[in-house]
């Protein structure tokens, strides 16, 4: 379902349009490149069956909402080597305007407060939400994420290369070739995906949407984000972090860091955890996730 929300067009996911019997919301916020139908069906349907309303939206320049062409393709090169360099970039457009638009899906659909979960880039946009609305703020969840804080360590020269990489051909299957090998690349190590499974959910993914320019501005937005870290201190929200140990594309150190600069915050580590949402990973999540919302809610 399409709506207007921080006036442009995004795509929703709701399992219960138009409630009015005041059941908690869950915002989840997917990651770079990400939409919303890669949150595992398994995982929404269990926050369901523990008494919440689930959304999820495309984010902007992906999937079926709004893109943002006009606005030019970055050279990443060029973008990553300004960050080395500490010089300031400027970004077609910010992680708080993506907050932005998270927090108007929830204005759109009347919802006056949300526990707010993200993912990798969509746990920064949760916590840019948490920083910039905490009166709608419920909750904060941030998963497999990062405070942006500088000195942090980086993937691996593997998944860099790969995720800085090109399809090898033109057309849709070389895309989703390409893809498959990313995941493959920042899969979890304990809780490997059947390679079948994975290329059944890169193709629906590559057949809904394909738009590698997208990708390409929001990782732009994520490196310009550079006062997210010091701004955390500010959270009141109950918060959980929670992490893979085996993260090579974030490393775990980075959700180290988000836990110890939110007050409060609680972190879980994952053994064997990378940078995906494998059935064992989602059942792992969700052991930690539903007492962390049923508590705030109580609250």
């Amino acid at each position: 379902m399409k709506i207007k929300a921080n006036h442009i067009d995004i795509e929703i996911e709701d399992t219960h349009p138009g409630d009015t019997s005041g059941l908690p919301v869950v915002l989840l916020i997917m990651g770079l490149g990400m939409q919303l139908i890669a949150w595992p069906p398994a995982m929404v349907d269990a926050l369901v069956a523990a008494g919440f309303r689930v959304v999820r939206f495309d984010n902007r320049d992906i999937g079926l909402s709004q893109h943002f062409d006009s606005l030019g393709s970055p050279n990443l090169l060029w973008e990553g080597l300004k960050y080395k360099l500490g010089w300031r970039n400027r970004p077609p457009y910010t992680m708080s305007d993506m907050a932005r638009d998270a927090i108007g899906v929830l204005d759109a659909l009347q919802i006056g407060k949300a526990h707010i979960v993200g993912v990798s880039m969509g746990g920064m946009i949760a916590q840019r939400v948490a920083i910039e609305a905490p009166s709608k703020v419920l909750s904060l969840t941030s998963i497999m994420s990062s405070s942006g804080a500088r000195g942090l360590p980086a993937a691996t020269p593997e998944v860099t290369r790969q995720l800085l990489s090109r399809p090898a051909g033109k057309g849709k299957q070389a895309a989703i070739d390409h893809s498959v090998k990313l995941f493959k690349a920042i899969g979890s190590t304990g809780f490997p995906m059947d390679e079948a499974v994975l290329r059944e959910r890169v193709t629906a993914s590559t057949e809904r949407n394909y738009h590698p320019q997208g990708i390409a501005r929001q990782m732009v937005a994520i490196v310009g984000d550079s006062t997210r870290a010091a701004e955390l201190a500010q959270l009141k929200t109950p918060a959980l972090v929670m992490h893979g140990k085996a993260d090579p594309l974030v490393p775990f150190a980075c959700g180290e860091d988000t836990a110890r600069r939110i007050p409060g915050a609680t972190l879980v580590a994952i053994d064997g955890m990378g940078h995906d949402l494998p059935p064992g990973v989602v059942d792992r999540l969700l052991a930690a996730m539903v007492p962390h919302l049923h508590s705030a809610q109580a609250h």
